[in-house]
């Protein structure tokens, strides 16, 4: 595989590099530098999708007639590694990275024709309604029913874990609609809107004080049969097709090397002793084992996104991308953790841009902060980050998945 870029990749990155320089606010910088979820700020999301949407990039990697990019594989990757050096938040990945996919993948023609655009303008903004308090890694043991009613679903159940469903004005959901001796039977994938009567949203507050997730319950809600995607009682297998989307298939060893590199930086500045930490030999130790980790990842990714730009699937190489990329992220916020030292103890999410309201928490008058703002956000990004190996279904049963594929155990 060769590494190297040719004169018109490396002109499309100066390109790319141009306009995120252009269209990147300051608040855009800084609501990603503050970044204490792996979702930013709903606000700053939706702002940076208009600004990328009115340049035809909110959504690259749709296909060309639904919006996309007809690009090469090299150059999504090296829009990716821009997008991470200029410091741009990410967008919530609920609608466009996931549930479009397979709107266009197994929807109608009316469906995407209704969908898509508005998905990608933002005007139709979705949270993901899987898991269930009886049904978490074993997704399958779903209960949530959806019972025929003329041209409708009544919905009765609940789901939980939902991130975003405070923003969502749609969610998509598995919903039971018969019960067979197989769990994966009799699941339907259905887009049920959420402001109407009977959709009642609680949030949860996570360990860092946001509320970003909550449960929400339908009580004799409503949805359409004409909202379903695929067919009744067949939509596990459009769930598993969206899950290789929310595993893997993106690229995030750029924004991880990003990560890495504002790590070293901040540690050369940060004093320990008679010294900087960035000096230290124990920790420069670590952060070279992150890089190597990072480079790791890329080498991967790079060969899957060639593999794909030629028609392949990632298929459960996705397993493989999710479990590699979650668990360096979560070792790199350890690192962060580590290097704010007693700055990082005091609880700040003042000093960042948390990912939704942190009720619990009433900042000084005068927004004093405690070290550095990184050192305020590391603990924070080190909370939210437990949850990357849970999400998307547990590294544990990503690692069953490959064991049994790859391995054929």
């Amino acid at each position: 595989m060769n590494l190297d870029w040719n004169d018109a990749e490396r002109a499309f990155a100066e390109e790319m590099r141009a306009l995120l320089e252009r269209e990147l606010t300051p608040e855009l910088r800084a609501g990603a530098e503050g970044m204490t979820s792996v979702y930013a700020d709903h606000a700053v999301s939706m702002d940076w999708q208009a600004r990328l949407h009115a340049q035809g990039l909110a959504a690259p990697h749709w296909m060309p007639g639904h919006g996309g990019r007809d690009w090469s594989a090299a150059q999504f990757y090296l829009w990716a590694r821009e997008r991470a050096r200029a410091g741009a938040p990410p967008l919530s990945p609920m609608g466009i990275h996931m549930v479009a996919h397979v709107i266009a993948a197994f929807g109608t023609d009316a469906q995407k024709a209704h969908f898509l655009p508005r998905i990608l303008s933002g005007e139709i903004f979705f949270c993901q309604g899987y898991s269930e308090p009886g049904a978490g890694s074993d997704l399958a043991a779903l209960q949530m029913r959806a019972e025929p009613d003329g041209d409708d679903f009544l919905l009765n159940g609940s789901k939980i874990w939902t991130t975003h469903a405070g923003e969502a004005n749609w969610i998509f959901c598995l919903v039971r609609t018969s019960m067979h001796d197989r769990p994966q039977q009799g699941i339907t994938f259905l887009l049920v809107p959420m402001d109407q009567p009977g959709v009642t949203v609680r949030p949860l507050t996570m360990i860092s004080g946001e509320t970003i997730q909550a449960e929400v319950f339908f009580d004799n809600a409503r949805s359409a049969r004409a909202n379903v995607i695929g067919e009744v009682d067949r939509g596990w297998s459009v769930a598993k097709y969206l899950l290789e989307f929310e595993r893997g298939g993106a690229a995030h060893a750029p924004a991880l090397a990003m990560r890495v590199d504002a790590l070293a930086r901040w540690a050369a500045e940060t004093p320990t002793g008679d010294a900087m930490l960035g000096d230290d030999p124990v920790f420069a130790h670590k952060l070279a084992r992150a890089r190597i980790r990072v480079d790791v990842l890329e080498m991967i990714e790079l060969r899957l996104l060639s593999a794909t730009g030629q028609g392949e699937s990632v298929g459960v190489m996705a397993s493989l991308l999710k479990i590699m990329a979650t668990e360096l992220a979560q070792h790199i916020t350890e690192l962060g953790y580590e290097a704010a030292g007693p700055a990082g103890l005091a609880f700040q999410p003042h000093g960042g841009a948390p990912g939704a309201e942190v009720p619990a928490h009433s900042p000084p008058a005068d927004g004093h902060i405690t070290g550095a703002p990184w050192q305020a956000v590391a603990p924070l990004r080190y909370f939210n980050e437990r949850a990357g190996s849970i999400y998307a279904g547990s590294n544990e049963i990503q690692r069953n998945i490959l064991a049994k594929a790859v391995l054929g155990l």
